[in-house]
């Protein structure tokens, strides 16, 4: 038996024979998903082969599995379809799970890495936001590292740059208060912060908006004007490639000798390990967190080329090594930073700069004991950034209330600011949820009385929650272990008996036998509704959607009000209508009834409509659709 699956670039061609087939299959589907050609063909070994020429598979491409829906070689029994009679030998070999995807790299997509880089700034202000001034430590240990830079005859000017909420600023002003400091950062909320500081003066700071990567930094302050600039943990927050932007603008108001004083995270730190785990890689050494903030780790060689390529030689190279333990929480932290001085090279020659440079060419390794610095200040960052930067922390995870009618639940799920960096699409509320859990709790009898299951549920259970109050039997699915671990624990937190006792939470992957069977085990008569909100958004999940569906509904016929129905409830996204209609047909569903715009006739025409009769349901969006579908006749 082959199957050929083609899809547009990526087509995949799986052969195996087994003996054993009671008779010659030879079934052919096409059907239009998205808009790409999908074509499963069933044969038995002997048959003749396929005239059709699939596309190649590109080398660099494989065979994964996707996270929630599996294909299975067996040929699944399509009801009211006359022609299609396949059956497969029960002692069949367990059977792969299949779906066309291009072959990891590790590396996030060029789509994400624009958006990330398009959104530094907004998400840096959402950071400070956030967090306010209560993330980072106040850096007092500049004096100790840098004093002799700062101290001296005259008036020192310093340029902070990404001076964020004034770690560096204050402290340096309360070691030497007649310095004056230029201040800025691309996040107008930190800005803001700076200048709300108790110790803020106009006297001694400048703060002001400025993307340097952007920005003339010579329109705020005046060329060759500047003795110091600091650049403390700031420029891994930069793409590397505009990194030489950044230099050079400094360059601009840096006097002839002036000096940067930078300290910033190195490769091999634990941090860029745990990120090395993750898909979270933008280029090499540079990665995103959670929130959408970016990090790159600085080789020696990188460093020491960068700064040189905009004429600064190195006169300072030190590399830290500290190990951080938590001991609450069991967690060894090996960090690592560099920290360098760079001088402006005025009128240096090429040959002068080398020279100072093959100086400083390995750096000193620096290893911090406990006891130098027993309050963690030698490191710029808190304890709560080391953790939420290694993504041990929990503080990903929010708790939202949801109003549903006369209800409110507490939903714990993922906070918006690391959704987008989120594989499973289930552990977030989407709007489709809310509206269908609002539409059962203004209208108890579509679910009153009979057994429900629900399809791709996500940790929220919101629907499933609501039916639990009416119905015999709720059983709320996904195809996600962790979405089904905060499933269980919010069911647990909003419902009590006798609700709690309704409802079961079983996990299914879409096509998947064993999940089938184990929730059929739960039910033998079929389920009387089955409920799917925004589960139509990926292409090559609509077929095992509604074959799983055909599978798990029940198949007898009753009076109208307890027809078995099938209700999807979706925003319009990667799949249109037509394909949608299209696959349910195909395993045996037909639309009765579609809301807003009624396109179906029949006696259940009407039917949504009539869910929304009090005008009290409010629509989180227009964009949203609901099917009714109900099995062929």
């Amino acid at each position: 038996m082959s199957v050929t699956i083609r899809s547009g670039l990526l087509n995949v061609l799986l052969a195996f024979e087994n003996s054993e087939l009671d008779r010659v299959i030879s079934i052919i589907r096409k059907v239009d998903i998205g808009n790409k050609d999908i074509i499963l063909t069933a044969k038995s070994v002997g048959d003749e082969p396929d005239n059709s020429s699939p596309i190649e598979v590109p080398e660099n491409s494989e065979v994964t599995t996707p996270i929630g829906y599996s294909f299975e070689k067996r040929q699944r029994s399509m009801a009211s379809e006359s022609d299609v009679k396949a059956t497969l030998n029960e002692n069949q070999q367990p059977q792969p799970k299949i779906q066309i995807y291009p072959t990891s790299t590790g590396e996030i997509s060029s789509f994400w890495r624009e958006k990330y880089e398009r959104d530094a700034k907004k998400n840096w202000d959402i950071f400070y936001k956030r967090h306010q001034d209560k993330f980072f430590k106040d850096r007092h240990y500049l004096d100790k590292e840098w004093g002799n830079y700062f101290s001296g005859a005259g008036r020192k000017v310093i340029l902070e740059v990404g001076c964020g909420a004034g770690n560096t600023i204050f402290p340096l002003l309360a070691a030497y208060p007649d310095i004056f400091i230029h201040a800025c950062d691309f996040s107008p909320r930190a800005v803001n912060l700076v200048k709300m500081h108790k110790d803020f003066a106009e006297a001694s700071v400048n703060a002001f908006v400025c993307d340097l990567t952007v920005d003339d930094i010579s329109q705020q302050i005046s060329p060759s004007s500047v003795d110091i600039v600091t650049m403390v943990f700031v420029l891994s927050a930069v793409s590397p490639e505009k990194m030489p932007l950044v230099l050079q603008n400094i360059r601009k108001i840096l006097k002839p000798d002036g000096y940067v004083l930078f300290r910033d995270y190195a490769t091999g730190d634990l941090a860029q390990e745990r990120f090395t785990c993750k898909e979270q890689k933008i280029c090499e050494n540079f990665y995103v967190r959670g929130d959408g903030t970016r990090a790159f780790y600085f080789s020696d060689e990188f460093l020491r080329n960068l700064f040189k390529e905009s004429r600064f030689s190195m006169e300072e190279h030190v590399l830290c090594c500290k190990q951080v333990e938590n001991r609450s929480r069991e967690i060894v932290m090996n960090r690592r930073w560099v920290q360098a001085v760079f001088k402006a090279a005025g009128g240096r020659t090429g040959k002068e700069v080398n020279h100072l440079e093959e100086d400083c060419s390995k750096p000193k390794v620096k290893d911090i004991t406990w006891k130098d610095a027993t309050n963690m200040s030698e490191i710029d960052l808190s304890e709560g950034m080391g953790i939420e930067m290694l993504g041990i922390s929990s503080s990903s995870e929010e708790i939202v209330d949801v109003i549903i009618g006369d209800d409110n639940f507490k939903i714990k799920m993922l906070s918006k600011e690391y959704q987008h960096t989120c594989k499973s699409t289930g552990l977030m509320l989407w709007e489709s949820a809310r509206l269908m859990a609002s539409v059962l709790a203004s209208n108890p009898t579509i679910v009153a009385g009979k057994r429900v299951l629900e399809m791709g549920c996500g940790c929220g259970g919101i629907c499933s929650m609501v039916a639990a109050r009416s119905a015999d039997l709720v059983v709320a699915t996904d195809g996600d272990t962790k979405t089904l671990n905060l499933l269980t624990e919010n069911i647990a937190l909003n419902l009590k008996s006798p609700s709690l006792a309704r409802i079961i939470t079983k996990k299914v992957e879409w096509g998947n036998k064993n999940d089938i069977d184990s929730v059929k085990q739960l039910n033998q008569k079929g389920f009387e509704v089955i409920l799917g909100t925004d589960v139509t958004y990926v292409p090559e999940a609509i077929i095992p959607l509604f074959a799983t569906a055909r599978e798990l509904i029940s198949s007898s016929k009753v009076v109208k009000d307890r027809e078995p129905a099938l209700i999807l409830c979706h925003v319009l996204r990667r799949v249109d209508e037509p394909s949608i209609l299209s696959a349910a047909y195909q395993f045996g569903f037909r639309l009765v009834d579609r809301w807003p715009e009624q396109t179906p006739t029949g006696s259940f025409l009407g039917t949504i409509e009539s869910w929304f009769s009090d005008g009290d349901l409010e629509v989180p969006t227009a964009a949203l659709t609901i099917l009714y579908f109900q099995l062929s006749d």
